[in-house]
Parts: C-alpha cells; structure tokens; sequence
C-alpha cells in the first residue's frame, strides 16, 4: 500500500522565518517529494509550494503599540488558522519563531492531537524564563539553533533538539577578506574598521554618537584607518547622514546595505549587541560589542535578564571572549582601548576560538530538522 502524503502545516509570521521555513520545506521535499505544505508565510515559502491562508505582511507588526492596534485583525486570523487545521488536521504543524502568535495556536493544535514543532527557541535562558511552563504544553519538540539553549529545555522535561544554525552553514569557515574588500574597493593594505550602531532607530540614536567618538579617538593614533558604517535601510542611512553632519570633519564612509560585506573586509569590528555578533563571529572577524538603552529601560532588563553576557559569541563560548561595554561601562575611552588592542595586534584570543564555534553550529541546519520532523511525523524517511 503506498503511504498517503505528508501534509504539514506551517506558520511564519516574518521574513526570517520565511527564509528558514523555505529551506525546512525544501530539504523536506527532497525526501518526501509529495509533500503537501498548508499555513502562512511569504514568497520564499510559496516558490516551495505554500498556498498561503493569509499575507504573511499582516503578522509582521513590531513594537509594543502596533500589534495591540492590529490585536482583534491577529486574533481573527489565529483562530481562522485554528480553525482550518482542527477541521482538516495535518500530520504535522510547525511554528516558526514569532512566539506570542505562535505558542498559543501550537497549544490548541496540539490539544487537538496534532504533533506539533517549533522552531527558533524563544530567550527563555535569558530572560521571562516562565514562558517555559507555556512552552511545555505549546509543543511536542523544540528545534534549537544554538546548544546552549537545550539546558532549559531537558531540565523541563521538554523534548528538543539542536539542529545548528543557518549562517553557519552559509558562511565559509576560511572567508575571503580580499574579495571582500575588493568588492568595496577597497585596498589590501588598508587598516579598516566596521562600525555598526544597530539597525533600529532607537539604537542608532543611542550608539552612534558613542562610536563615531570612538572613531575620533582612533583616528587620533590611527590616521590612515579607514572606516566603514553600514546603514539597514534607507531610513538609518538618513539618521546616519544626519549625525555625521553634526561631527567636525570626521572621515566615516556610509554604506547603504551590505553589512556583511563591510564586516568581512574589516580588520576590527565595533557593533551593537545583537545577531550581527554571530555573523561577525562566522566571518572570523574581531570584534568589541557595545549596548546603551535608556534608563527605564535598563532598569527593567538588569531585573529580567538571567544571562552574564550579551554578545552571542560570549553565551556560545561560556566566557568573556569578546570586549562587552554594556549600559554606564559603554564609555568611549573605554572602547576605543579594546578595539585598539585589536588594530595593534595584541589581542589574539578571539579569532582562535571562533573557528572552533563556528564549526559547533555547523551541522547541515536544514537536513538536521527535515530528519527530526519526519521522525515527529512518525515518517523515517
């Protein structure tokens, strides 16, 4: 008897998970090449044959206000969703990221007797460590990107697996930096650092002013360094144009885009905490970390936060192996003596163990939770 085709159902609310989702349901279909994909997401999951139930852009809200201005429009499409895989269960459903839309209709389908996966751990070992409890009646498996996260996770009893992360099967473990720099033309020879203050408004308002008086101190004992600012969008190019009109005469080259390229061409690296770490990290280059928020704010995340470091490559490692400046430590004396270490050579210690993470985190993400999706499904391909 030949077995009935695997039908999934699928949920990614933004363009991260859009991505991650494409590559699942592509190496998902090269072993079960029947396979039927029912949910929402965007166009990256429609060139793999999703038939999305809505535009995957009516999920993608941020901040706090907008999503309770859009809150009954959520709603509604929450449960219509519910609704379409009660009545026509699949074999399985998988939820990717977006955990305040997701969990809740994982927790119903799974109710339901619906297996059910999730994919991109929420920071429950960061911070909000109770969304735990919700998580264990949300899901039948967890996919983790980083090993870390499994901790929390078997302490809980609750069943997951770490599958790797996408960047690092992207990114060479040897990168190019001449071709880097060659793209940007940029000369071999030059002393380059990459600075990148964030790619939020808020972040950009805080952190840039910071850096760019780093820059002035650099250039004081480094005249010929060249340096390098990427701009996210236009928006930031805007904002970064206008802060660097406030400056008297201070040589930033902005760049729209291309930020990974700008960090890949870099002998130094100073950023924002945040993801961009990671990739920094897989592009082997050396990096000082820095993070300002406004106080009220501060004052809420030091009460939250459970994790001793910030930088990715510092929770991955277990140890301070990239320079933190965080909140009243980010001064610019500071920071321009660590990211001068680095100009100078004496600070050797991160490149050495960065390949050894990036390979931790190298494991063929997509096949990893193709496999254990298939084995959630009860179909071991």
């Amino acid at each position: 008897m030949t077995a009935a085709p695997l039908r999934i159902g699928i949920l990614a609310g933004e363009a991260s998970g859009d991505i991650l989702g494409s590559r699942v349901v592509a190496a998902l279909r090269s072993r079960v090449p029947d396979l039927i994909v029912e949910g929402i997401g965007g166009p990256l999951l429609a060139q793999q044959g999703l038939d999305s139930l809505f535009p995957m852009e009516r999920l993608s809200v941020m901040g706090f206000v907008e999503p309770l201005k859009r809150l009954p429009e959520l709603l509604n499409i929450r449960k219509r969703v519910f609704e379409h895989f009660r009545d026509n269960p699949p074999d399985l459903f998988l939820g990717i990221d977006s955990p305040d839309f997701n969990l809740t209709l994982e927790r119903q389908l799974r109710e339901c007797g619906i297996p059910v996966a999730h994919l991109v751990s929420p920071t429950v070992w960061a911070w909000r460590q109770k969304r735990i409890h919700k998580i264990a009646r949300s899901v039948d498996l967890m996919l983790c990107l980083f090993p870390f996260e499994q901790d929390i996770y078997q302490q809980h009893d609750i069943p997951c697996r770490f599958v790797g992360h996408p960047l690092a099967d992207e990114l060479p473990l040897q990168p190019d930096r001449d071709a880097a720099r060659a793209g940007l033309g940029i000369a071999s020879d030059t002393t380059v650092l990459a600075v990148l203050p964030g790619s939020r408004g808020g972040e950009v308002a805080a952190l840039a002013p910071l850096f760019l008086e780093v820059v002035r101190r650099l250039k004081a004992t480094h005249p010929a360094l060249h340096v390098l600012m990427p701009a996210a969008n236009s928006e930031r190019m805007v904002q970064l144009k206008a802060l660097l009109a406030q400056t008297q005469d201070l040589p930033v080259t902005l760049v729209q885009g291309e930020s990974r390229e700008v960090m890949a061409a870099a002998d130094a690296v100073l950023l924002a905490s945040g993801t961009a770490t990671l990739e920094a990290m897989l592009l082997k280059r050396p990096m000082v970390v820095a993070y300002r928020m406004s106080s009220l704010s501060w004052a809420l995340v030091i009460r939250l936060v459970q994790t001793p470091f910030a930088a990715l490559p510092n929770i991955l490692a277990g140890k301070a192996l990239v320079p933190e400046f965080i909140q009243d430590a980010a001064t610019a004396e500071g920071i321009a003596s660590a990211v001068n270490e680095i100009l100078e050579g004496t600070d050797d210690g991160q490149l050495q163990a960065f390949e050894a993470l990036h390979r931790s985190l190298r494991l063929d993400f997509a096949s990893k939770t193709a496999e254990a999706l298939l084995e959630l499904a009860g179909r071991n391909a």
